[in-house]
């Protein structure tokens, strides 16, 4: 089962099938300048033979020049992959992502950058491996992918990142980012997601009108969801909701939703729970849901980011580890094949959760199709929309969310400062 930072906390720890589901290549332009041309003018009385002479040396001169240019675009091309992707002196030696859950598709971007030399710890749940880049060159450094939810105790992210300093970045959703900051501050540096993949769903046959959230307030339809989701309270702060529906007895299960035949609605993610529910022997046909996001709540949802203080030490590996990110968050969506099989295989070996090959590739579509990964409004992927973040900063505070400071701005949350403009979908 699929669920965000806060939503996590009261979660039992059954799983039936149901989980929540960047590599630089960076490219320089090399320009060759050709050759200087300097040709004496020969006597008239001469000319012929200066032509008949002069044909075989322009061909070498042509073949000579082609021949630099391609040395000279090799070693720029090798010297821009080694000035890009080597991260060994500028990172910590083993860059430590601590994730939400176990490894999915949702977190493809991530097992994208490892090579195919890596190790599964089945007692910690770790994955461990060079860090690869775009080009195919190892980076210098070991990256360590650490599982969430169940692995940690259902610990929150923020929280697990101030008690393990060893971990370099982690899942930073501004839902909870924002709700912990007074004592654990973090600061998102690059967001994968463009969209929340969180969604409400509902069976259109039991509820054929039904077509957003909104519909399913006022029909007075319950929604079964994990306690305490800061969502929850900003919908039903903008009357979309009543608070009443929301039943916070979810267990991470497709139990109470099959067995009331669909009369009530949950939560789930666009990417995991429609093809887990309609290949689930017990239900085994479509569900219909809107995402968060479409209902008006916009947080980034599982952007990574570091611990605030941390910011000046970490600034020179940001600047290069940031924009690798980048690339293979692109990467991933246009060649999800190699880093899903990965992901499948671990899986299999963490003995964790049910999760197969058919579902990793229904969620790739998905992200592309919804545009849950996708560029921003100016056509660069990664980066934060500030306004954006103050947004969800303030429907947070409207909706009597108590923790958040009162003084607290988006520039405190997120920053855009190692984001590569030049890198898009």
């Amino acid at each position: 089962m699929h669920t965000n930072r806060t939503l996590r906390a009261a979660m039992l720890p059954v799983v039936v099938g149901l989980m929540l589901t960047a590599c630089s290549s960076n490219s320089a332009d090399t320009t060759v300048a050709p050759a200087a041309e300097t040709t004496a003018a020969a006597p008239a009385t001469e000319a012929a033979a200066v032509t008949e002479a002069a044909a075989p040396t322009e061909e070498a001169a042509v073949e000579t020049a082609a021949a630099a240019e391609t040395a000279a675009a090799a070693e720029s091309a090798a010297a821009t992959a080694s000035m890009a992707g080597s991260l060994k002196g500028v990172c910590p030696d083993t860059v430590a992502i601590q994730t939400d859950w176990y490894p999915s598709a949702e977190r493809g971007p991530l097992f994208n950058l490892l090579g195919d030399k890596f190790t599964v710890d089945t007692k910690t749940k770790t994955i461990t491996g060079p860090l690869i880049a775009g080009d195919g060159s190892d980076t210098g450094v070991i990256l360590q992918i650490r599982s969430g939810g169940p692995a940690i105790g259902f610990s929150p992210v923020t929280a697990q990142m101030y008690v393990d300093k060893s971990i370099t970045l982690g899942f930073t959703s501004h839902d909870s980012a924002a709700n912990d900051y007074a004592k654990q501050p973090t600061l998102s540096v690059v967001a994968p997601f463009e969209k929340n993949p969180q969604i409400v769903m509902w069976d259109p046959n039991t509820y054929p009108d039904v077509k957003t959230i909104a519909d399913l307030g006022a029909k007075g339809v319950k929604i079964n969801v994990f306690p305490g989701g800061v969502w929850q309270d900003i919908l039903s702060k903008q009357g979309i909701v009543p608070k009443n529906l929301w039943d916070g007895s979810f267990d991470g299960t497709p139990a109470r939703f099959v067995s009331e035949k669909g009369k009530i609605a949950q939560q789930g993610f666009a990417s995991a729970e429609p093809y887990e529910y309609e290949n689930l022997p017990e239900w085994g046909k479509k569900v219909a849901f809107q995402l968060v996001y479409d209902a008006g709540v916009r947080f980034y949802s599982q952007p990574l980011g570091i611990r605030s203080a941390d910011l000046e030490t970490l600034r020179p590996c940001l600047k290069k580890l940031v924009p690798i990110i980048q690339q293979s968050t692109k990467d991933y969506l246009n060649k999800p094949a190699a880093a899903n099989k990965k992901i499948v295989d671990m899986l299999a070996e963490l003995k964790a959760v049910v999760y197969s090959a058919g579902e990793a590739e229904f969620a790739v579509a998905t992200m592309k199709d919804l545009g849950l990964i996708s560029n921003g409004p100016d056509a660069i992927l990664g980066n934060f929309d500030l306004a954006r973040v103050q947004e969800g900063i303030d429907q947070m505070r409207d909706a009597g969310v108590a923790a958040v400071p009162k003084d607290l701005k988006a520039e405190q949350l997120a920053t855009n400062e190692f984001i590569d403009p030049s890198i898009g979908l």
